[in-house]
Parts: C-alpha cells; structure tokens; sequence
C-alpha cells in the first residue's frame, strides 16, 4: 500500500481550485519535498492531506484511506501555531500533545506514550527547557517543540510545512537526523520547503506555482529552466549545486486561504 496517492487530484478553498492535476505516489519510508513559492500551494496541498481542506477533485489516499481518516497514523506540523505562545502550556505538555490523537484530550497517557514523548524531547535536544512555558522560548526551541510534538506521534506519515524555518544550524542538523530515523523505520515523509539544497535530499520533489511544474527525481526535476518557471529565478550550477543568482519575475498573490503557501 503506498503512504500517499494523488491521482488527477485538485486542491484548493471552498470547491475552487488552487493546483490541479496533482499525480504523485510515496512508498512508505520515502520522502517528497513540495518546492515553490508562498502562494504556490505547497500549504493548501499539505491542509488537504492531513484532512484539514477537501480535495477539489480527483483521487487523494492517505495510507490508504481518505485524508483525515486516520489521523493517529499522521504526524502534522503546520506554519502557525496559536496555542502555543499564548496558552500557559509547558514545552512538554505540547509534545504530550503528539500522543492524543485517538485518546481524546482526557485520555490517560501509557508508559509507552510517555517513553515517546521523553524520546522526542530527547532527538530535538530540548529534554531541559522540557518544564518551560513555551510563550517563555525563543522561536527556535518553539519550532523544536513542535517537531517533537509530530515526532511524538511515531506516525507513518509526517506531513511538515517548512519545519526547518527559525532553527539553527543545530537545529536543522537534529531535524535532518531525526527525519531519517523516521524514514529507517518506514515512515513517509512529505516536507514543503523553499530549499533547493534540502529538496535535493529528497526521493521526489514536486514543484508547485499555482500548477505542477514538474514531478520526479530531484537531479531530474530541479532543473535551472524548471526552477526558472517555479521560482522566477535565474540559476546557475555550481560545483555541482545550485546557486539563486537573479530575480526575473514573481508568482503574483498568495493562496486564498490561511496559509500561507
């Protein structure tokens, strides 16, 4: 059974379309990098898997169901995170969090969810500011709160809207760490992300403006005429990466929607 299917799928607001023609399979354990611009719908399509927006159309299956239909399977980590700065809420109580679904806000934890969650708190490297109020910390170890919280689901797909925005460069190295204990252990990864250089780490990458761009490999689709047409960028290969050289025109306005990709 694959993690994810999309086939001629469409996805948007309110029954209007945003992307169409979406066709993207995920074997469990692999990982797909959404890439494009704020207003590409990278976002929009990540709400839509999770159960949070309904498909415009087409076919979408998320480990083998509708989206939505098991969330205790599915680990989400979104852009915006209301309750957290303002709710009087310690960093692990949020990760505690992870482990609810399918138990209900009242449900008693188990010794295993409580071993989990000490794990998450332990791979985002966060087990000693695990008893501060998470209005209390910088932006940086909000965002590792968060991830422990989606890692914490022990899910078997994660689906995260830019998860390495306002981390550090160890941040990001205890991020790409624990993604790929995840995959090691057959999860699925779909992760949106402005990053060529991460995307490159990807077993597929999907480039997103409004439309497909392009679907495949990533040496194969993160091409500098293909980012050209994403991105409105000019790219020049160097050294065998890819280097942002000039800005030569945008994607107009973003999603019509709360989020903002």
């Amino acid at each position: 059974m694959s993690a994810l299917l999309l086939a001629g799928a469409a996805v948007g607001y309110g029954g209007r379309p945003l992307v169409e023609h979406i066709d993207v399979e995920l074997p469990p354990g692999a990982s797909l990098a959404l890439v494009g611009t704020n207003g590409s719908g990278k976002s929009t399509l990540l709400r839509t898997l999770v159960g949070l927006l309904a498909p415009c159309g087409g076919v979408v299956r998320v480990l083998g169901a509708r989206p939505g239909a098991t969330p205790e399977r599915v680990g989400y980590l979104g852009q915006f995170h209301a309750g957290g700065s303002v709710l009087p809420l310690r960093a692990i109580e949020l990760v505690r969090m992870g482990r609810f679904a399918g138990k209900g806000l009242l449900g008693r934890l188990t010794a295993e969810d409580r071993a989990l969650v000490h794990e998450a708190l332990a791979r985002m490297d966060i087990e000693s500011i695990a008893h501060e109020p998470v209005r209390d910390l910088s932006g940086g170890q909000r965002q590792r709160v968060y991830i422990a919280q989606a890692l914490a689901r022990r899910a078997d797909l994660l689906v995260l809207d830019e998860p390495a925005a306002g981390l550090d460069a160890p941040g990001r190295g205890l991020l790409d760490d624990a993604l790929e204990v995840e995959r090691r252990r057959g999860a699925a990864v779909v992760t949106a992300t402005h990053d060529i250089g991460e995307a490159m780490h990807a077993d597929l990458v999907l480039l997103l403006a409004r439309r497909v761009v392009a679907v495949g490999p990533p040496r194969a689709v993160l091409t500098r005429e293909t980012l050209l047409d994403t991105f409105g960028l000019a790219i020049q290969a160097l050294e065998g990466g890819l280097m942002v050289m000039d800005t030569a025109h945008g994607h107009g306005e973003g999603d019509p929607g709360p989020d903002a990709g």
